[in-house]
């Protein structure tokens, strides 16, 4: 069994004296974990960080195998997450997800191609958080819970959406909401496509997505606790936003 494919490191763990295995998330074979042998070498120990684009073969007997790579770097992305605190706090909360999120060996195209998007855009920490949040949206979408955000859950209106339902993830009207409207969470209109999303509202729509993230994947989950890599992110971001 063997297959070649790019992907994105997400993270890897020391195996033996001088091996690791990586976890990558590739367009075709989706997170799929593979041993490394001489990953700790002076030649590509370096290379191995997360976000790092890696073009990888896989081989293994059986399918079913954990298997092993062999890898070349295609480009690194540590340069642009260290030049600015935000934007590594963003790209660990990233491979955090994508690896607390996403079952083994199924692939989720547009997903890839969203992140390495997003991963590109390290560079640009005006243009990061909002596009991290339209991520996140995405993320949602893609493990079975999209945000019904066009029309009220209630009237069926478009007009006058300001809140979102905390139990199944749809827009609610001002009319709509009635006495309900205190047990509603907040719809900031970037979340709607609408605005040039301040970096106010995107910090107040990441407790909307915080809120699925949360109470719907992680509980789908087994009830697991969310990675603190994305409570990281959004703690720089705040002191961004406070001006700190």
């Amino acid at each position: 069994m063997e297959w070649r494919d790019q992907g994105i490191l997400l993270g890897l763990r020391r195996h033996g004296e001088s091996s690791a295995i990586l976890d990558v998330f590739t367009p075709d074979h989706g997170r799929h974990a593979g041993v490394l042998r001489g990953a700790t070498s002076r030649k590509i120990a370096p290379v191995l960080q997360p976000g790092a684009q890696l073009d990888v073969a896989w081989r293994a007997r059986l399918e079913d195998h954990i298997g092993t790579y062999t890898v070349e770097p295609v480009r690194s992305r540590a340069a642009a997450a260290m030049g600015h605190r935000l934007a590594l706090a963003g790209l660990n909360a990233v491979c955090a997800l994508l690896s607390f999120a996403l079952a083994e060996r199924e692939a989720h195209p547009a997903l890839y191609a969203r992140t390495e998007r997003l991963l590109d855009l390290l560079d640009q920490p005006d243009l990061w958080p909002l596009a991290y949040l339209k991520w996140e949206v995405a993320l949602l979408e893609e493990t079975g819970f999209a945000l019904d955000l066009a029309r009220c859950a209630v009237t069926g209106s478009s007009r006058d959406l300001i809140y979102v339902s905390p139990r199944t993830g749809r827009a609610v009207s001002a009319s709509g909401a009635g006495e309900w409207a205190s047990r509603l969470l907040p719809l900031p209109p970037i979340l709607r496509g609408d605005g040039d999303g301040e970096d106010a509202e995107v910090l107040q729509a990441f407790q909307v997505t915080g809120h699925f993230l949360t109470n719907v994947l992680a509980h789908d989950l087994g009830n697991r606790p969310l990675p603190e890599a994305r409570a990281r992110f959004v703690s720089h971001f705040a002191r961004r936003v406070d001006g700190l």
